[in-house]
């Protein structure tokens, strides 16, 4: 495709996450730096939350890589588990012999004779859950449960919470007012600003080889951010779809008429012309 007409050794703006292209917008720094921070200190419970396409996962597998050799790391994708659900994945993600097999409270009490043993062996566990929003009430609370277990000193497991804007409200619930209680730190991912947006695409393209003037001229750097909202799983489509359009063309930059094509070929972005976006323009 494009790759060789642009000096690139791959594609700049795939969509599935890739660690080497994170980029450490504003909101995305900070939540980042609160997680390390609040799990090094102990804190049981962690929230980020963030529209779709905001980077989640990206961040989520930003602190797995961190955790890496710090903690014992257990990580659920797809929380839509049974609380006996949730609790056969924990044991099998901590490699509990047998730990999927019995009743709830069986599996329960080999999770927490490992955790214990673990904690004892001054080894931290973390519980990493992503799509959060899609836990049933009856398996959040099943999750605070978990949490329960600690010693006079330290949680035995400290769990991260990441899921859109749907789960703050599944937390308001009345009936899981003791675990939202326990969130000691929680954080919401913001879109990007038009610089970031510059920075974004800037540094994709290095990383995927690119290394000369600037491809994306001002003028479609404010295309693509007023179209995306400054999300970046919009900003990737955009982004790659302008990279198309030059190339198409043979045009060595992308300017406001690549990203307009773009657009109106992206359903999910926002259509030219509209107002109301003046922190992003």
């Amino acid at each position: 495709m494009y790759e060789s007409f642009f000096g690139l050794r791959e594609m700049p703006f795939a969509l599935t996450p890739n660690t080497r292209f994170f980029v450490a917008a504003s909101s995305h720094r900070e939540a980042l730096e609160l997680l390390t921070v609040g799990l090094a200190q102990g804190e049981g419970f962690l929230k980020i939350s963030g529209e779709v396409g905001t980077g989640k996962t990206m961040l989520c597998r930003m602190l797995l890589n961190h955790l890496e050799g710090e903690a014992i790391t257990a990580y659920l994708p797809n929380p839509q588990l049974s609380p006996r659900g949730l609790y056969q994945a924990l044991a099998d993600e901590l490699d509990i012999a047998g730990g999927h097999q019995g009743n709830t409270h069986l599996i329960l009490r080999r999770i927490t004779r490992s955790l214990i043993q673990k904690t004892g062996q001054g080894q931290r566990v973390v519980l990493v859950i992503d799509e959060a929003q899609a836990m049933a009430p009856a398996t959040l609370e099943a999750l605070r449960l978990l949490t329960n277990l600690e010693t006079e000193s330290r949680k035995l497991l400290q769990v991260v919470l990441f899921g859109q804007p749907e789960l703050d409200r599944v937390l308001d619930r009345d009936q899981l007012r003791q675990l939202k209680q326990r969130i000691s730190f929680s954080c919401r991912l913001a879109a990007l600003t038009r610089d970031s947006v510059d920075a974004y695409l800037a540094y994709r393209m290095q990383q995927a080889g690119y290394n000369g003037e600037p491809v994306f001229t001002a003028a479609a750097i404010r295309a693509i951010t007023r179209a995306s909202r400054g999300i970046p799983r919009l900003i990737n489509l955009l982004a790659h779809k302008s990279l198309l359009a030059a190339w198409g063309r043979g045009d060595y930059k992308v300017g406001r008429w690549h990203a307009r094509r773009a657009t109106r070929d992206t359903e999910s972005a926002r259509p030219p012309g509209l107002l109301g976006w003046g922190i992003l323009s």
